[in-house]
């Protein structure tokens, strides 16, 4: 599970140092959960990242014998009608013709069959609501360790996506309809003058007369805003030889480009299958462009694009975003797609680190916090503000899960990597197919427990505590030294300086605050570059 410090940001737990540059690092960092569900196609390999499938459903008991009539998805049926008081008198029946008596002994026996089982209820009526994509038989065998962020998108198992909940619905209106009947009638009764033997009381409605506003929702409205942007919202599902998982994104432009998380196409990436599906419920095969695995940013490509399906959704800008502003999230949680959840900004600039149980493949953000709810499958998906633009990528959610058998879901607290960064990134993957990151040219210490980055006291192996000729070196920082602050924002962790030299492209000077033997300095760094994820 992850740790919150006192600043609130939260960490990797503590192990050794770090053997490569500042954005590497040798323990294996538990922090939030990130949002995608990976189904494994054989199950002996372990998947790379938590799967959060949804909760099962308890097995339905056997039926006693004989078994008595459920009416759990429907009223029972509604006894005779009483009848008619306004029908004409019905003719005596004529009488029955009179039968020469019969012997008990010349009866058949009568064998009287048990009555059939009756079948186990849903509590969906027919089918749980899916997503299109449905979990092989087998289930799901959740990848990665406990405390990692959980990538939404876990498939429960097969069913029809809303057959049951149609079924249902059909059931009520049809109940409501002869409630109804039922009701028209006795008014009848009443404005009629008829008399009436059957003591019922009666009753009337009122209809209410049309609301205009309702009907017609405002652009600005939730409904308004979620009806726009639902058609630029992707449900994506990636395919692989070890696993397979759902994500969540959004058209980032009219030439086919799709912008989600790396963690949503990862499986495959290494020649597996990308599907796409519209929110009308068209689906087009897709190919990876670019991958950035720090970042947690991919950008896919329709290889046919359907340009009247190519609507991008309006950039926000996420340096403007202030706490306390409404929000709106979209995506295909647990696979349902289409599934619109509100909150607010709850918090900026926290800084999550997140990957695989293995630490191997971190990625790391100064997020966007928000308590619209987010669960596995919502990865990759738009957030957006009140104006209806994309202020940030749903990306991780902090779980209260405690075991790799847990299934993560929404407690209010969810991470977005702000737009203004994955927009830079998302260029960088178009123009070129590979990420590039801003380093600072140091080794840091993950074993420190004061406030502060350490960088590292020494060399691990060939490699320097600080790069000779780096940005750092150039800058005056040595082994040893604590960073404090960067840009002028507080520093508590090495991971949380990650977070922060990513938020800069290379070639930018920031100030740096640092303390060497109990005395504080500063100064100011040019950040270099480093591209690829190697």
């Amino acid at each position: 599970m992850s740790t919150e410090h006192a600043s609130g940001s939260t960490q990797p737990e503590a192990g050794g140092g770090s053997t490569g540059p500042e954005e590497q690092r040798t323990s294996a960092g538990q922090v939030a959960e990130p949002t995608l569900a990976f189904g494994k196609v054989t199950p002996p390999a372990a998947p790379s990242y938590l799967d959060a499938p949804p909760p099962v459903l308890p097995p339905a008991p056997a039926p006693a014998a004989p078994p008595a009539p459920s009416y759990l998805d429907a009223p029972p049926p509604a006894p005779a009608p009483a009848g008619n008081p306004y029908a004409a008198p019905a003719a005596p029946p004529a009488p029955a013709a009179e039968l020469p008596p019969v012997a008990a002994a010349e009866l058949p026996p009568v064998q009287v069959a048990p009555p059939a089982a009756e079948p186990p209820h849903h509590p969906f009526g027919a089918g749980t609501p899916l997503g299109s994509w449905a979990t092989p038989p087998g289930g799901i065998d959740g990848p990665g360790g406990p405390g990692f962020p959980q990538y939404p998108g876990a498939n429960p198992a097969p069913g029809r996506k809303r057959g049951g909940l149609i079924a249902l619905v059909a059931a009520v209106a049809l109940v409501a309809g002869l409630a109804g009947g039922a009701i028209g009638v006795s008014v009848t009764d009443r404005d009629g003058g008829s008399n009436s033997s059957s003591g019922r009381g009666t009753s009337t409605t009122v209809q209410a007369s049309e609301n205009k506003q309702a009907v017609n929702r405002p652009p600005e409205s939730v409904a308004g805003i979620a009806g726009k942007a639902l058609p630029s919202v992707v449900t994506i599902k990636a395919q692989g030889s070890q696993e397979s998982g759902t994500g969540t994104g959004f058209v980032f432009d009219t030439e086919g480009h799709i912008l989600t998380n790396n963690h949503v196409v990862a499986p495959a990436a290494s020649g597996g299958k990308l599907t796409v599906k519209f929110s009308d419920g068209s689906s087009y095969p897709a190919s990876v462009v670019g991958r950035a695995q720090g970042y947690d940013v991919a950008v896919i490509k329709l290889d046919s694009p359907p340009k009247d399906k190519l609507v991008p959704l309006p950039l926000g800008d996420s340096d403007k975003v202030a706490v306390g502003d409404a929000t709106i999230a979209i995506g295909a949680p647990y696979g349902l797609e289409g599934t619109v959840t509100t909150g607010i900004i709850s918090a900026k600039d926290r800084p999550v680190a997140s990957g695989d149980e293995t630490g191997a493949q971190a990625s790391y953000m100064n997020a966007l916090q928000t308590d619209a709810s987010i669960n596995p499958g919502n990865s990759g998906g738009p957030l957006l503000d009140a104006a209806g633009a994309v202020i940030g990528i749903n990306s991780a959610i902090q779980s209260n899960t405690s075991s790799g058998n847990s299934r993560a879901g929404s407690i209010g607290l969810g991470f977005a990597i702000p737009i203004n960064q994955a927009k830079r990134v998302a260029g960088d993957l178009i123009k070129g197919g590979t990420p590039v990151y801003a380093i600072l040219g140091v080794l840091r210490n993950d074993e420190f427990k004061g406030d502060g980055a350490q960088i590292r006291g020494s060399a691990v192996g060939e490699t320097p505590a600080v790069t000779p000729g780096g940005p750092a070196d150039q800058a005056g920082l040595k082994a040893g030294d604590v960073i404090t602050k960067l840009g002028g924002h507080v520093i508590d962790s090495g991971p949380t300086l990650v977070s922060e030299i990513w938020t800069y492209k290379p070639g930018d000077k920031v100030e740096v605050e640092y303390t060497r033997d109990g005395k504080a300095a500063k100064t100011t760094v040019t950040l270099g570059e480093r591209k690829g994820d190697n």
